[in-house]
């Protein structure tokens, strides 16, 4: 395969490598090969640290997304001693990733722009970033924020406690009157410590932690971890099993976008919809269960295949119930779009622009709406799409009649998808037992979820066991974009642009 760049290793999705194949270059390399990159179109999928075999130093490593060439290029440097140059100011991409790689390791991105903690808790290494005492409890969005100072300026706070059944986390506007000048988001308050708890396995624990990353993406995050475990120990699973993963993954997008849509239609107070969209979603986390007796899709996704099989008369229940639904969801949300007061609300509300976007790197619904051709089963395939393929979503406008109308859409074609794949089941089985993980390598899986890309990197030690497992759930990537939506909108728009958005706050703790 074609290397491009000198610094960068080239590999593609679900692919793995052994570490010592990666070039290492020092951080001024390293900096200018990840800006250059990104300059020319790609992105960063993920950016994070890892021990060495000295304590006085960390490797970074960056996993860069060529979309249009369907490749993954990785980089790695070491760093000696606390710092390093942030890459922020000519990256924003790397924001956050440069406040996460400091948390967790101690060492600080100088020059960051807004240096602060991401999930609130102690590093690994013992050192400290921000050199807080080791005994004293470290509280979520406890800390400065950002405020802005003038005559009827005014800074409202919310939560993390809020009204309805929603996660917990803090917002801080900065108004004047009724207007938006500024949103700033902390998180945290939900850190269960997922990745470190994943090192030294894959163990009778690294599923369920998959499974219970984030609840509403059980299969996605379960695939993709599936694949990391696949790629270390050259796992071909069977093709059927393929098609079943591929039909499960869609079936948790139309429940998600199906709740979704319900939900916008809530906020903007139109009933009809929301009620049929109620229901209907539970249709949808009833199809899963009827797979694997799980809504939410917990067992079915295994490494080496699927943990449950369907028979024929299974596959002609499914096209019924999905037929009843396709019917009954296409009513319930045309009703939206022939509503003129949805529109007013939905149009102009909390945009997005194509740049920003792209400067960010946000990813899923979020980006397509705002008309980036950037979704993992087309520009990255793997599994079942690498063979039928779902054709992309995109709507221009940016706002949340765009958010909204890309769920829309997706929703559709993953119906057609799904119908599909059980007309054309392949015949075999369906679970294959994988070998031993092999040892001092690195692997790289990227699916897309229905909020966007699950990026998980795994490496492993001399023994082929998880020496570090680095997640990126798509949230992380996007919760800027809704503190940008917010810019000049009034702060009543805040609860129609946070559904727009509907990230996660435990997939962003972990």
């Amino acid at each position: 395969m074609k290397q491009i760049y000198e610094n960068l290793a080239v590999m593609t999705n679900g692919d793995s490598i052994l570490i010592n194949e990666i070039p290492i270059c020092d951080i001024t390399a390293f900096t200018a090969t990840i800006i250059d990159a990104v300059d020319k179109g790609q992105r960063v999928s993920s950016f994070f640290g890892a021990k060495t075999d000295n304590a006085d130093s960390t490797a970074l490593y960056v996993i860069l997304a060529d979309d249009e060439s369907n490749r993954l290029n990785v980089g790695k440097t070491i760093i000696s001693g606390t710092e390093f140059p942030s890459i922020t100011p000519h990256c924003p991409q790397v924001h956050l990733f440069e406040r996460e790689i400091a948390e967790q390791f101690g060492i600080i991105p100088i020059g960051h722009p807004w240096f602060k903690p991401v999930r609130y808790c102690h590093s690994w290494t013992g050192m400290d970033a921000w050199n807080r005492n080791k005994n004293e409890p470290i509280l979520p969005a406890v800390g400065d924020f950002y405020r802005i100072e003038g005559e009827q300026i005014h800074e409202v706070a919310v939560g993390p406690v809020h009204a309805g059944v929603i996660e917990p986390g803090h917002y801080r506007f900065q108004c004047h009157g009724e207007q938006v000048f500024h949103l700033e988001i902390a998180l945290g308050f939900q850190h269960r410590g997922v990745e470190k708890a994943m090192e030294t396995g894959p163990d009778s624990r690294s599923l369920h932690f998959m499974e219970t990353l984030a609840g509403d993406t059980t299969i996605g995050h379960s695939i993709s971890y599936c694949q990391i475990y696949e790629a270390f120990s050259h796992t071909q699973k069977p093709v059927r099993a393929q098609a079943l993963r591929g039909i499960a993954l869609e079936l948790e997008r139309l429940a998600n976008h199906v709740g979704d849509l319900g939900a916008l239609s809530g906020d903007v107070g139109f009933l009809p919809t929301s009620s049929f969209c109620g229901r209907l979603r539970g249709e949808f986390l009833n199809l899963t269960a009827y797979l694997c007796g799980n809504r939410f899709g917990r067992g079915f996704i295994l490494p080496g295949g699927v943990g449950f099989d369907i028979d024929q008369q299974d596959v002609g229940e499914i096209l019924h119930r999905i037929g009843i639904c396709n019917k009954e969801i296409t009513d319930a949300i045309n009703l939206l779009w022939d509503n003129q007061s949805v529109m007013a609300r939905f149009t102009d509300t909390g945009p997005i622009s194509e740049d920003f976007a792209i400067e960010m790197g946000l990813v899923g619904p979020v980006a397509r709406a705002s008309g980036i051709m950037r979704d993992v089963r087309y520009t990255h395939p793997n599994g079942i799409f690498r063979f039928s393929q779902i054709p992309v979503s995109i709507y221009e406008s940016g706002d949340v009649l765009g958010r909204a109308y890309v769920r829309w859409m997706e929703i559709q074609k993953s119906i057609s998808f799904i119908i599909n794949q059980l007309k054309t089941l392949p015949k075999g089985d369906v679970l294959v037992l994988p070998e031993k993980l092999n040892p001092l390598s690195l692997s790289i899986a990227l699916n897309e979820g229905w909020r966007g890309e699950i990026c998980h990197v795994a490496l492993t030690d001399e023994n082929g066991s998880f020496a570090r497992y680095k997640i990126v759930d798509p949230s992380f990537h996007n919760w800027q974009g809704l503190a940008q939506a917010l810019r000049n909108q009034e702060i009543s728009d805040f609860p129609l642009c946070n559904k727009s958005f509907n990230l996660s706050y435990c997939g962003h703790d972990l």
